[in-house]
């Protein structure tokens, strides 16, 4: 399939500052990116508000706009700019914050500006969890049962109707901050408090606990011929319950069954096309130990501290690869530039183990708890092979 000629212009939307979740890794996948676009001739916007990113060189991008990446500041440079499409997917969970408020805002709309990559259906889909269960035609419970909740008092009758443990998920928030498990009313209310101080709109995500279950992550890619493919599948060596970041990972995942292994697969690679996502997915999934009932916790429809990570492992460039196949590529017309002559469409196999150890600043950070928990506290990470 030939690349988009009726787009010329392409808005990026950085992660901004640097925190704990969202570092260095997003230069990278923005620099990716931003290559991946400059090769097949489109001008770039980057929005950005770190100046010390690689990506903010002027050499990278057409335009540059060293502003903070906030609705408000980005509409402003949608107005002068007029671009014809934004990339949302390579500026981390911001970036995703930014883009949800203009398209619900009808900004987007308004000034005929699409999305890459990242359909504005698949984010109403990830809203309404229950849409897509429908979607995926499963008869079983995919998705741990959810609810956004303002107050305490909604939040206490919530958990006492589905029962404790329940995870609380701050809205809006980066690396788990404010969230935790609670296995009671007193220890609910207090979460639920701190969490609603963290949340930027004072909202809360009650969720299902899955505590102990094993963690599992999928990193997907899918193009606009509905090719889709497994880039990689990692496991972390703690439960669900401690934040992944935190967490020694493996890839690919060490204790699964081959029966195990093909229903994470498949229901990852039917989430990504249910979606009709054109790029790439992460997916994060809960596995019972006793059994093979699974569920979704999570879905990423964009690149992740993961990605980066997996790319690293495994010799296939993510971040370039999805953004080309934003463009309108398929798999099969992009060239992985490690391999030279094979196409991107190929999964790829390592016949070796890839770990990735998490690197703690104790010393340098204040009020940091020194027990693992769903906030992450890591500040960097040691990759080994």
């Amino acid at each position: 399939m030939p690349k988009r000629t009726d787009i010329k212009k392409i808005l990026i939307i950085g992660s901004g500052p640097t925190t704990i979740g969202q570092s260095a890794e997003y230069d990278n996948i923005t620099n990716q990116a931003c290559a991946a676009l400059k090769e097949e001739g489109y001008e770039i916007v980057l929005v950005n508000s770190n100046a010390e990113d690689v990506t903010t060189d002027k050499a990278t991008v057409d335009h540059l706009y060293i502003e903070p990446v906030t609705t408000e500041f980005v509409t402003r440079i949608l107005r002068k700019e007029l671009p014809d499409a934004i990339l949302p997917t390579v500026g981390g969970q911001t970036a995703l914050h930014v883009v949800q408020e203009l398209v619900f805002s009808g900004i987007l709309t308004g000034l005929t500006i699409e999305l890459l990559s990242l359909p504005v259906s698949a984010i109403e889909k990830i809203k309404k969890q229950e849409v897509l269960e429908e979607l995926l035609v499963n008869p079983k419970q995919l998705f741990p049962l959810t609810k956004s909740v303002g107050t305490v008092t909604e939040g206490l009758n919530f958990a006492q109707e589905i029962g404790y443990p329940v995870f609380i998920h701050p809205r809006l928030t980066i690396a788990g901050a404010g969230s935790g498990i609670c296995y009671n009313q007193n220890d609910l209310t207090k979460v639920l408090k701190k969490g609603m101080d963290a949340s930027p709109i004072t909202q809360c995500d009650i969720q299902q606990s899955f505590a102990g279950f094993k963690e599992v992550e999928f990193e997907v890619l899918r193009d606009a011929a509905d090719n889709a493919l497994v880039v990689g599948n990692m496991e972390s060596f703690d439960p669900v319950g401690v934040h992944s970041g935190d967490s020694v990972v493996f890839l690919p995942s060490q204790t699964l069954t081959d029966q195990e292994y093909q229903l994470l697969r498949d229901i990852s690679l039917k989430i990504i096309r249910a979606l009709k996502i054109e790029g790439s997915c992460h997916i994060r999934l809960a596995l019972d130990p006793k059994s093979v009932a699974f569920y979704v916790l999570d879905i990423n429809p964009r690149l992740t501290r993961s990605s980066v990570f997996v790319s690293k492992a495994s010799g296939y460039p993510m971040a370039r690869i999805a953004a080309k196949v934003a463009l309108g590529l398929s798999l099969s017309e992009i060239k992985n530039p490690i391999t030279n002559d094979l196409s991107a469409n190929f999964e790829p196999t390592l016949d070796y183990i890839a770990t990735k150890i998490p690197v703690f600043s104790f010393d340098g950070l204040k009020n940091t708890q020194y027990q693992l928990n769903t906030q992450m506290q890591a500040t960097g990470e040691s990759n080994g092979y």
